[in-house]
């Protein structure tokens, strides 16, 4: 069975750094593409940022040169490096396929930016 599981969230000041991780396992990790997604509390979850097997990448606009995203296919692991964290990137982050596949959605990992 396909597992995806997200670490590395935490409680972070405005300005700080995280850097979440998710580990895969039950599929051909290297052949498909992947995301990290995020829900804040009452908004609809956005994909924000994303990585091809080919490690071509995709970001939203509002973390643009914030984030970066990358992929260890060694390791099946996806990663999301976030700096200058602001308050609106408060949310649970989910990794999964891009596109989503939904029967894969996990707990996700929370992050909150707060002073």
């Amino acid at each position: 069975q396909v597992q995806l599981v997200e670490s590395g969230g935490g409680l972070v000041q405005p300005g700080g750094s995280l850097r979440l991780s998710c580990a895969a396992s039950g599929f051909t990790f290297s052949s498909y593409a992947m995301g990290w997604y995020r829900q804040a509390p009452g908004k609809e979850r956005e994909l924000v940022a994303a990585i091809t097997s080919g490690a071509s990448t995709y970001y939203t606009e509002s973390v643009l040169g914030r984030f970066t995203i990358s992929r260890d296919n060694a390791k099946n692991t996806v990663s999301l490096q976030m700096n200058s964290l602001k308050p609106e990137d408060t949310a649970v982050y989910d990794c999964n396929l891009n596109p989503a596949v939904h029967t894969y959605w996990g707990q996700g990992t929370q992050v909150t930016v707060s002073s």
